[in-house]
């Protein structure tokens, strides 16, 4: 039960939760990353004038020297910002390849991390049980200060996760501001799979699994948890995304297809309007118990592609909080300098039709989540086990 504790939302970090030291990526990534360089047109030409004009004063007159490097990427950071899209970026060369990692195995230290809404400060939501945090004595609710030496104030998740990624058995200095003081540990990076999912039996045989994310290996880890409860000898699943902030379309797909025995599973919209639908992909569990999904305000992206497509076809009952409201679909093609842009390149609906963006999905059962209370206090889990046991009544 201690990894189901761990899987709780937590109400004073931010919706968009991932694994620092453990490369995840927030939301789709859809397509291969493709070479998408291109030669400007002539006519794009005199529009580039004033670009070309500030890099060359910049380069001769600036009082300092700047690397070319430093001015391609703050240019091309430019750009993506003016899309106001919070869900596009530009990845710098060397994070790219530790911020497209979706195969389950991750090379860190072990600690789940997020934004605090308060302060914006980089915070450890929780640390992996026999992981080399725990080892070194890193606790829930360490702020990170520096990581080598590097203050990281000011940092994205994914940024931080880049920097304290390094390969198995070196080992990286991490100072955490611990109430008023600051703490200091170096420590040997391991790796290891993601421990994605928990299960176990609650109230009246009832059957729990919580997903932390979506990724390559999670289906296989759902089986074996659905296998681990004895699914359809037991009286009900409780289905837990709650703090799940998504992860990549394949594993959406095959997560909702145990769910789903046939039929469409989202639908995407693309630039110039086409559509293209996604179905169950036949790899049904054969589920006979009744389902509940718990959800959160941090429950985003793949996550809200399960509880939408199990909403609409009316296998499973939702509850808990509305969700984060991510509808739409990233690609993260790689550029000539070895960086990368994750792009929205299009929007996502339910079967039905429904774009929830910046909206969420409404669960079919409001419960909302208790801030006071403690460790062992759920009321959206209750919620969820009274619900079950009140269909045997």
């Amino acid at each position: 039960m201690k990894w189901m504790r761990i899987f709780r939302r937590n109400p004073h970090l931010g919706p968009a939760i991932l694994l620092a030291a453990l490369v995840f990526t927030l939301g789709f990534a859809l397509g291969s990353l493709t070479d998408l360089r291109k030669s400007a047109p002539s006519d794009m030409e005199k529009a580039f004038e004033a670009f070309w004009d500030a890099y060359s004063i910049i380069k001769e007159r600036y009082i300092d020297p700047i690397e070319i490097e430093t001015l391609v990427d703050g240019a091309i950071s430019g750009m993506v910002a003016t899309l106001k899209d919070e869900h596009s970026g530009y990845i710098r060369p060397e994070l790219f390849n530790r911020s497209t990692d979706f195969s389950g195995k991750f090379t860190g230290i072990g600690v789940f991390a997020g934004t605090s809404v308060d302060s914006g400060a980089l915070t450890v939501v929780s640390v992996i049980p026999e992981s080399p945090a725990e080892a070194a004595g890193v606790l829930p609710g360490d702020i990170f200060f520096e990581v080598d030496g590097q203050r990281v104030a000011g940092f994205t998740q994914t940024e931080l996760t880049a920097l304290m990624q390094g390969p198995r058995g070196t080992a990286v200095t991490i100072t955490f501001k611990r109430d008023d003081k600051l703490v200091a540990f170096e420590i040997v990076r391991e790796t290891f799979d993601l421990p994605n999912v928990s299960h176990a039996i609650v109230g009246d045989n009832i059957a729990y699994i919580a997903m932390r994310d979506f990724h390559d290996l999670s289906r296989r880890q759902l089986d074996d948890a659905l296998e681990a409860v004895d699914i359809n000898n037991s009286k009900g699943l409780i289905f837990d995304i709650r703090n799940n902030p998504g992860g990549t379309l394949a594993s959406a797909v095959e997560i909702g297809s145990a769910f789903i025995e046939d039929g469409v599973l989202l639908r995407q919209v693309a630039r110039d309007q086409a559509e293209e639908i996604t179905r169950a992909s036949g790899s049904y569990a054969g589920l006979q118990a009744p389902i509940v999904v718990l959800v959160d305000e941090t429950s985003a992206s793949a996550s809200e592609v399960i509880a939408g497509a199990m909403q609409d076809y009316g296998v499973a009952i939702i509850i808990g909080e509305t969700t984060f409201g991510k509808g739409t679909v990233q690609n993260i093609p790689k550029l000539a300098n070895g960086g990368g842009l994750r792009i929205t390149v299009g929007r996502w609906l339910t079967p039905s039709g429904n774009w929830i963006h910046r909206q969420g999905i409404t669960p079919d059962i409001v419960v909302e989540g208790d801030p006071a209370a403690d460790a062992d206090g759920d009321a959206q889990l209750d919620a969820a086990i009274a619900y079950l046991q009140s269909l045997r009544d």
